[in-house]
């Protein structure tokens, strides 16, 4: 399905919420949609910024095939303008020296590397609409799974088309705050949230919210946010993250006393949450009903402990992780 419109002289992306309207030979706000003559045209199509073997868990993803490493690819552009990225220098730029792959090439590298699918990470990958779903469809055809990381900026009549085809899911929630959103990163709640209830629905999700001082660190947001993933399911895993300066942002870093200290608010309506860059702790997942250790968590090493045909060995409850 096409989400573009013409209006005039304009071409109209129906994408994002940002419903670019884009002269000829311009392109839309993310760098990367073009109007050639009148039409749509991808000249980024395939092109990657990023090819590496990661572990599936710094995506992060604790639920989804735990242990596995995938194949990451990037891209380049961006739908948001985040003071604070860290991957700033692809989100924002676009390097044409860069090598294009087809949806064929990057099934191969997964057959070369022998993973078990692909994550679409590293910049912000639904700009790349087409080429996600030309290279998740078959990958799918293949016995691949998808991985997606994003920042959710997605209208829902493509988000439906997009996430029937993702495996799995980790999508950024900056914030559960209206001007934050329009004023930090130029984007739009109430966009992220339909794209995450979707997702719920469609595929193996878990969410993420970026602890930054002063801006999405007070108890009341985090418990909003903790309720409104809870009435989705409290079985969706939750993670909060230590913000570091980065990019156009000098704030002093997040105190790991306080991702804790949130994790622990979270954690009155949610079964799985888990701090992000909060130095050498364990970040293990417990049996919601009777807290048997299942899945232990140093660093990237993970060991799949108390798991037995997706119950706990020691209670027999139902475990909401994704095994093989």
């Amino acid at each position: 399905m096409s989400y573009i419109h013409s209006e005039g002289n304009y071409l109209i992306c129906d994408l994002c919420f940002h419903e670019c309207r884009i002269n000829e030979g311009e392109h839309g706000f993310c760098a990367v949609r073009f109007n050639e003559q009148g039409a749509l045209s991808l000249p980024h199509y395939g092109r990657l910024s990023a090819v590496a073997i990661d572990p599936i868990e710094k995506k992060p993803l604790y639920h989804f095939h735990p242990g596995k490493e995938i194949l990451s690819i990037g891209f380049y552009g961006c739908s948001y303008r985040c003071p604070f990225c860290q991957n700033y220098h692809i989100s924002q730029n676009v390097d044409e020296r860069s090598k294009i792959y087809t949806p064929e090439e990057v099934i191969n590298l997964c057959e070369n590397y022998s993973s078990f699918g692909i994550a679409y990470t590293y910049n912000e990958p639904t700009i790349h609409f087409e080429f996600i779903m030309d290279c998740s469809t078959l990958a799918r055809q293949k016995g691949l799974k998808n991985v997606l990381v994003s920042n959710g900026n997605l209208k829902a009549a493509p988000a439906r088309e997009l996430l029937r085809v993702i495996d799995g899911a980790n999508i950024d929630l900056k914030s559960f705050n209206t001007d934050f959103y329009r004023k930090e990163v130029q984007g739009d709640l109430e966009t992220v949230l339909s794209f995450i209830e979707i997702a719920s629905e469609e595929t193996a999700l878990e969410i993420t919210t970026l602890v930054i001082p002063g801006k999405t660190d007070s108890p009341e947001e985090i418990r909003e946010i903790s309720r409104f993933i809870a009435n989705l399911n409290t079985d969706i895993p939750f993670h909060l993250s230590c913000y570091f300066p980065h990019y156009k942002y000098t704030l002093p870093p997040t105190e790991s006393r306080i991702v804790l200290e949130l994790a622990d608010i979270a954690r009155e309506s949610l079964h799985y949450v888990y701090p992000g860059n909060v130095g050498h702790i364990e970040t293990n997942t417990y049996c919601p009903a009777c807290s048997n250790l299942l899945i232990q968590r140093k660093g990237y090493n993970t060991r799949i402990m108390g798991i037995q045909k997706g119950k706990c060995a020691s209670c027999g409850s139902p475990v909401a992780v994704v095994l093989d």
